[in-house]
C-alpha cells in the first residue's frame, strides 16, 4: 500500500510528532477599521491559507486554534477547501492502492451486501407507493451513489444506497400527499430540488463541524432503530399473505432463510472447517442461501402453492409508464412546491445525520485509516445525488449502514499475534487479530456500482423476478440480527444481563464505579430508541429526523449532568479516531473517553472495546491529558508503520485462518510495500 500519507505533515494524532514545530502566522491588526477592499482580501486570504496553515500545524493546537473564533462568525466555503486540499494529493494513489487482491473478494462481497437489502426495499416501496418505486428505481439509485461518491468523495470507502429510514420516509409522504391528487414523483422531485439548496447551504457554511459532538450515543440509537425497521419490515412483508397455505410456507422459507444465513455466519467465525472455507461461507453464505430457496420452493409438494414473487419491470425503464425525467414543472401548483419545503428540511437533517454517521462509523476507531476525511464536501457531493435522483424519480440515496463499515472491515489488512496476556491460564497459546491498515481506494465501491447497473439488463432481471418475496422477508431478519448483535447497546445489555461472577475482570464496562449508572445509561438509550420507533408508527413519521438529530444536544448537554466524566468515558466513546475528525476540527467525547480510560489509581485501562482494540488512539485538543499523550506512538503502531520492534509470534493469517466475528476480512499476515 503506498505511504503517501506518512510523508506529508498532517494536522492528525498518527502524525504527531510534527505538532509543535510550526505555528500559524499571525494576523496583521491596524489601528483603524479596515476599508471593504480589505475585508475582502481578508477574507480571501484567511479562506486559501487556512488549511495549509494548519497541515503545517498539526498536532493538538490545529483543533485548538480552529476553536479560536466565535460560534456566529462563519468562514464560508473553508470546510470544503479544506477537504479537497487535504485529500487531493491522494487521489491519483486511491486508484493505484487499488492493484491489490483484496478489492476483487471486496467487491463482489459487497455487491451482494447492497443488492439483496435494496430489492427488500423496493419491494417495500413498490407496496407502499402504489408501484411509483420498484426494482430498478432503487437498483439505479445505488448506482448514482456509487459512481458520484466512487470518484469524486473525499471518503470513497463509504457506500450510498437507498436505506430503511428514506423508504419509511418515501412512502410516509406518500400516505400524506395522495389524499390530496398531488404528483407524487413531481411532489418528490420538488423536495429534492429543494434539498439540494439545503444540503448546499451546510456544506457551504462547514456545518459538519458540529460532527465533533456526534459520539457513540447517538450512533448506537441509530443502529438500534434501523435493526427494527429491518425485523419490522420482515414482519409486514408476511403479513400480506393473509393465512393460507402461502402464508405457512412462506413463514417457513423466511425462517429458514434466516437459520441458514445465521449458520453460515456462525460456521465463519468458527474453529471448524479450513480458512478458505470458512471465509467462503461468511462471505457468500447469504447471497447462495437466496439462490437455493428460490429454487427449493419447487420442490415436491410446495411447487403447487402459489407464492407472491419479486415485482420486476422491463429493463432499464421505470417501473410506471413514464420517463425517466421526471416532468416536475407539470401537473403540481405553486403552493404544493411551496409546500415540499419542510419536507425538504426534514429530509436534509436526516441526511445530514445518517450520512455522516455512516462516513463515522466507516472511518471508526477499530480502523487504522492513512487517509483524511472529507465531510463538508461529501455533504456538497450528497445534495447533488439527491437532486439529480429526484429528476429521475428514484428514492434518495445516502450512506448505508451497516454496509459502509463491512466495506471498510472487508478491506483490512490483518495480521495474527500471540497474546501477551499471561495473566490468565486460559490465555496461553490463543492468537488476537489485528489490523496493520486499510486498502484505501475508490475502485471496489466504483466497481460493485457498475455491476448492480448490469443487474438492470433483462436477463438479470428475469432471475430475480424468481425471488419470492418470503426470501426477501428472511433476509430482513437476518440484516435486523446482523445490525443488533454489533450495536453498542446489545453489548451493554448483555453485559448487565451476564452472570457477575462468570465476567472478566478486563470487561470494559466492568470498570464503571455504579453498575446503575450502566442501567440508567441503557435506559435513556432504550427511551430515545423507543421515541424514534414510536414516531415512525404514526403519520407523523416524516418528523422522525428531528428526534434523531436532538440526540446529539442530549448527549453534549444533558448526560454529563447525570453521569460523571469517568462514567461516560466508559459507557462512551468518540465514533471516529482523532486523524478521521480533523476534518471537524476535533472530536467531543474524546475528553471523557480519556477520562474513562484512566482507572481510579491511575493505571490505563480499556475505556471502550473499541479502544481496548486500538491502544494507538490518542486525544485531540482540549481533551485535557497531558501533552504527552500527543507525541506518544504505541509499539504497536510503529510496528505497523514498520519502525517498531517486530514480534516473534506473528503466524500466517491465511494458514490460521482467524476471523473476526461478524465482519468480513481479508488477513495477510504481513504485506510489504
Amino acid at each position: 500500500m503506498s505511504r503517501t500519507a506518512d510523508s506529508l505533515t498532517l494536522p492528525t494524532a498518527m502524525h504527531a510528532g510534527g505538532g509543535h514545530g510550526t505555528s500559524s502566522r499571525p494576523e496583521s491588526r491596524g489601528a483603524t477599521a479596515p476599508s471593504s477592499a480589505g475585508k475582502l482580501r481578508h477574507w480571501t486570504t484567511s479562506l486559501l491559507t487556512t488549511s495549509r496553515s494548519a497541515d503545517r500545524r498539526g498536532g493538538p493546537d490545529t483543533a485548538v486554534e480552529r476553536r479560536t473564533d466565535s460560534w456566529w462568525k462563519i468562514h464560508l466555503f473553508r470546510g470544503m477547501v479544506n477537504d479537497v486540499r487535504r485529500r487531493a494529493p491522494y487521489y491519483w494513489s486511491d486508484w493505484r492502492d487499488a492493484w491489490d487482491y483484496r478489492v476483487v473478494p471486496s467487491t463482489v462481497y459487497m455487491y451482494f451486501a447492497n443488492i439483496l437489502p435494496a430489492l427488500a426495499f423496493s419491494l417495500d416501496m413498490f407496496t407502499k407507493t402504489n408501484m411509483q418505486y420498484g426494482v430498478n428505481e432503487v437498483l439505479l439509485a445505488s448506482v448514482l451513489g456509487a459512481v458520484v461518491f466512487a470518484i469524486l468523495a473525499c471518503q470513497p470507502l463509504v457506500i450510498v444506497g437507498v436505506t430503511g429510514p428514506i423508504t419509511v420516509f418515501n412512502y410516509t409522504v406518500y400516505d400524506i400527499m395522495s389524499p390530496t391528487g398531488t404528483n407524487y414523483l413531481a411532489f418528490m422531485c420538488w423536495i429534492g430540488l429543494w434539498s439540494v439548496v439545503f444540503h448546499w447551504v451546510l456544506a457551504v457554511t462547514n456545518s459538519c463541524d458540529w460532527l465533533r459532538y456526534v459520539t457513540r450515543f447517538p450512533c448506537d440509537i441509530f443502529g438500534f432503530y434501523v435493526a427494527f425497521i429491518y425485523l419490522q419490515k420482515g414482519i409486514q412483508v408476511l403479513e400480506r399473505f393473509g393465512d393460507g397455505a402461502p402464508f405457512y410456507l412462506s413463514l417457513a422459507v423466511a425462517l429458514l432463510v434466516f437459520m441458514v444465513a445465521y449458520a453460515c455466519g456462525e460456521l465463519g467465525v468458527s474453529p471448524l472447517f479450513r480458512h478458505p472455507v470458512r471465509v467462503f461461507l461468511k462471505d457468500y453464505g447469504t447471497p447462495l442461501t437466496v439462490v437455493f430457496f428460490t429454487g427449493f420452493v419447487h420442490l415436491g409438494r410446495m411447487k403447487s402453492v402459489e407464492l407472491e414473487r419479486l415485482p420486476t419491470s422491463a429493463a432499464f425503464f421505470p417501473t410506471a409508464d413514464r420517463g425517466w425525467l421526471v416532468r416536475f414543472w407539470e401537473d403540481i401548483s405553486v403552493g404544493d412546491v411551496f409546500i415540499a419545503m419542510p419536507f425538504a428540511i426534514l429530509l436534509t437533517i436526516l441526511f445530514y445525520f445518517d450520512h455522516n454517521v455512516s462516513s463515522l462509523i466507516a472511518q471508526g476507531t477499530e480502523f487504522p485509516l492513512r487517509k483524511p476525511a472529507g465531510f463538508h464536501w461529501d455533504l456538497f457531493l450528497l445534495g447533488l445525488t439527491t437532486g439529480v435522483a429526484g429528476l429521475l424519480g428514484l428514492p434518495f440515496p445516502n450512506g448505508l449502514i451497516p454496509q459502509a463499515p463491512f466495506h471498510t472491515e472487508s478491506l483490512c489488512v490483518t495480521k495474527v499475534e500471540a497474546d501477551a496476556d499471561e495473566s490468565h491460564g486460559s490465555a496461553k497459546g490463543h492468537y488476537a487479530l489485528k489490523r496493520t491498515h486499510v486498502v484505501e481506494q475508490r475502485v471496489s465501491n466504483l466497481a460493485q456500482g457498475l455491476l448492480t447497473l448490469g443487474t438492470m439488463t433483462g436477463p438479470l432481471l428475469v432471475v430475480l423476478h424468481l425471488i419470492p418475496q418470503a426470501v426477501l422477508a428472511g433476509l430482513f431478519f437476518i440484516m435486523g440480527y446482523q445490525a443488533l448483535e454489533g450495536n453498542g447497546i446489545t453489548a451493554k445489555l448483555l453485559f448487565l444481563l451476564r452472570d457477575h461472577a462468570l465476567t472478566p475482570g478486563g470487561h470494559p464496562l466492568a470498570r464503571c464505579p455504579r453498575r446503575a449508572a450502566v442501567w440508567a445509561f441503557v435506559a435513556i438509550e432504550l427511551a430515545a430508541f423507543g421515541a424514534t420507533f414510536a414516531i415512525t408508527q404514526t403519520v407523523a413519521a416524516v418528523g422522525f429526523p428531528v428526534v434523531i438529530l436532538a440526540l446529539i444536544p442530549v448527549r453534549a448537554l444533558l448526560l454529563p449532568r447525570l453521569f460523571t466524566p469517568l462514567e461516560l468515558g466508559i459507557l462512551d466513546a468518540p465514533t471516529a479516531s482523532p486523524f478521521t475528525m480533523e476534518s471537524v476540527g476535533g472530536s467531543y467525547g474524546a475528553a471523557a473517553a480519556h477520562e474513562g480510560a484512566q482507572s481510579p489509581s491511575g493505571d490505563a485501562g480499556p475505556a471502550t472495546a473499541t479502544e481496548s482494540e486500538n491502544p494507538s488512539v490518542v486525544l485531540p485538543a482540549g481533551a485535557g491529558g497531558n501533552s504527552e499523550v500527543w507525541r506518544r506512538k504505541s509499539e504497536d503502531a510503529l510496528a505497523e508503520e514498520g519502525r517498531g520492534r517486530a514480534t516473534g509470534d506473528e503466524i500466517e493469517m491465511v494458514r490460521l485462518g482467524i476471523s473476526r466475528r461478524g465482519q468480513a476480512s481479508r488477513s495477510v499476515a504481513r504485506e510489504e510495500r
